[in-house]
């Protein structure tokens, strides 16, 4: 007997939850080779909400898609943080919503009292910095798992 597979409906969407610093690895590891167009990004300065609409590389099912020798998969999913009380973006250019961005890393960088700035680094020098009051960062799949395009899973080299 092997276990399901999302692509099969039987397991579940990932939902993530980063409240502390030993999490945000976590969901970096995640999210990284995720892509995004620039427009899939947006900050609610009243809500006080940064989202991300991102098609992630299923890290967690690359081995065993190798081992069955299946395609790799990718899935929508929504990135949030809470407590956004500035968010700056570089390396973007936000007339162009069509641009395809790709994540290289989430990281965070801790201030005084809980608050600090976490960063989600793009390729080609881009980056998204959200300052905080506190850390709490979601990522969760919103689709069902779909073939990567590319039938391959990203190279880093390694």
């Amino acid at each position: 007997m092997t276990d399901a597979r999302f692509r099969d409906g039987e397991e579940g969407p990932l939902r993530l939850l980063a409240q502390e610093a030993a999490d945000v690895p976590v969901l970096s590891a995640l999210v990284q080779d995720a892509v995004l167009a620039a427009g899939e990004m947006r900050y609610d300065r009243r809500r006080r909400r940064f989202a991300a609409l991102v098609n992630r590389f299923r890290w967690e099912d690359r081995d065993e898609a190798a081992r069955e020798g299946r395609p790799y998969e990718r899935v929508r999913a929504l990135l949030t943080v809470e407590d956004v009380l500035a968010a700056k973006v570089m390396g973007v250019d936000p007339g162009r919503k069509d641009e395809i961005l790709s994540v290289l890393s989430l990281a965070w960088e801790p201030g005084e009292d809980g608050t600090g700035r976490l960063v989600l680094t793009l390729a080609g020098d881009g980056a998204v910095a959200l300052e905080v009051e506190t850390l709490d960062a979601r990522l969760e799949d919103v689709t069902r798992p779909y073939i990567a395009p590319s039938r391959r899973a990203p190279d880093h080299g390694e």
